[in-house]
């Protein structure tokens, strides 16, 4: 890298993000909808300010008067400051959602990690080690190849050798939230297409955790080695229902891949939609209870699944499908997101526990969910909580109302 290039803050900002950055105003609008504004109050980590801060590095280092007479050097303490600031939040893209001018946020503040990163002062915390671990095992959580898909995965289920449809079960589904990746295998088994999967071992992670954090040299890497073994099975359709995953395989996997994918990605919820369209499923028993949907941050505002998973819920008889105030695009972040849970847990447990309150007073029966950090985050934010809801993934509940075949509940 040039000596000049290292000083760079605009590195690895897109012309886009820097036209977005001189777009803020800073009327203090996004304020309002960020969930880390909602439990701090905090107004040095808000978006705005971590916009100002940002600018003034680039203007520092690029400037007219560093063109002049060279870059300035910049106080460590403001850089350590901002470094914890951007890694605070959950990248849920509200902010950029409401922005008066349209800055699209959500792809923001991970190429700011990004920098962060290149100049040796991000990731913060657990995350710092990501990079070793999923090199080493093949996911985020540490976890052995050989539980990826046990105890879980039901055992009269066939997995096709080669087949157009695959499923990617994903890292946190197969450790964290068990009862969504056992539902969504049990509701493609009944959709009765042959699907197949990459081995425990050969289904590696998705490169989102990397992403989101900034850590971007084993992207490359991990992409390539996933498209090509779907690739040779002959896959032309990739189903897949966490949020992260899905928002990453369309966004960047071609980007780090290097050219069009050679199949394209579904989330989980389409797949069933089409199904249902087609009468391949059919739900078999009635449910008699209110729900309430909670939109995950990277399927509605990432890659605008939003009627789909309420299409499903409606689809079963007897059912009452509650909103909550904010939803669809303009979803409230439950805490789970930005690789920041597992540092900021404050944080995230407030945030969830809002979720939970609206939920019950709204007077939902259950809370449906369908992203596996948001389950494994809402049921933790639950532990010790005066308020109680019943918490259940959409293929969860699904599954359990089809017609069954093989005496699975």
């Amino acid at each position: 890298m040039k000596n000049e290039d290292k000083n760079k803050f605009s590195e690895c900002l897109s012309p886009m993000q820097l036209v977005e950055l001189d777009a803020c105003t800073r009327c203090g609008e996004c304020l309002k909808y960020c969930p880390v504004q909602d439990v701090t109050g905090n107004p040095s980590i808000s978006p705005p300010e971590k916009i100002r801060i940002f600018r003034e590095f680039i203007k520092a280092t690029e400037g007219l008067k560093a063109r002049l007479f060279g870059p300035g050097e910049l106080d460590r303490r403001l850089l350590e400051d901002f470094t914890k600031a951007v890694y605070e939040c959950t990248t849920c893209g509200a902010c950029g959602q409401n922005c008066t001018v349209g800055i699209f946020t959500q792809r923001m503040w991970p190429m700011m990690r990004k920098e962060m990163v290149r100049r040796g002062l991000g990731p913060i915390g657990v995350q710092t080690k990501a990079p070793g671990v999923i090199a080493d095992k093949g996911n985020p959580y540490d976890k052995p190849a050989s539980e990826r898909f046990a105890p879980w995965f039901p055992e009269w289920v066939s997995v096709a050798d080669e087949a157009e449809v695959a499923y990617y079960a994903g890292c946190t589904g197969c450790y964290s939230a068990q009862p969504m990746v056992r539902g969504d295998v049990l509701v493609l088994h009944a959709m009765g297409d042959p699907f197949t999967m990459l081995s425990a071992e050969e289904e590696v992670c998705c490169g989102f955790p990397l992403f989101i954090a900034g850590q971007h040299d084993m992207l490359e890497d991990l992409v390539r080695r996933l498209v090509e073994g779907y690739k040779a099975k002959g896959v032309k359709t990739l189903v897949c229902s966490c949020p992260c995953c899905v928002n990453i395989m369309s966004r960047d996997w071609p980007v780090f891949y290097g050219r069009e994918l050679p199949f394209r990605i579904r989330h989980i919820t389409q797949q069933v939609v089409e199904s249902l369209e087609r009468g391949k499923l059919q739900v078999k028993r009635a449910f008699d209870e209110r729900v309430i949907y909670h939109d995950p941050c990277y399927l509605s505002r990432g890659v605008g699944v939003i009627e789909e998973p309420r299409k499903v819920l409606r689809s079963i008889p007897g059912i009452e499908v509650l909103e909550f105030d904010r939803h669809g695009s303009n979803s409230k972040c439950c805490g789970a997101g930005g690789a920041a849970r597992k540092v900021y847990q404050e944080n995230a447990v407030a945030m969830g526990r809002m979720t939970i309150d609206e939920a019950v007073q709204k007077g939902a029966d259950r809370l449906i969910l369908s992203c596996p950090a948001c389950y494994a985050q809402v049921n933790e934010a639950m532990e010790e909580h005066d308020k109680k809801i019943v918490i259940t993934d959409i293929m969860e509940l699904f599954a359990s109302l089809l017609e069954d075949k093989n005496g699975d509940r």
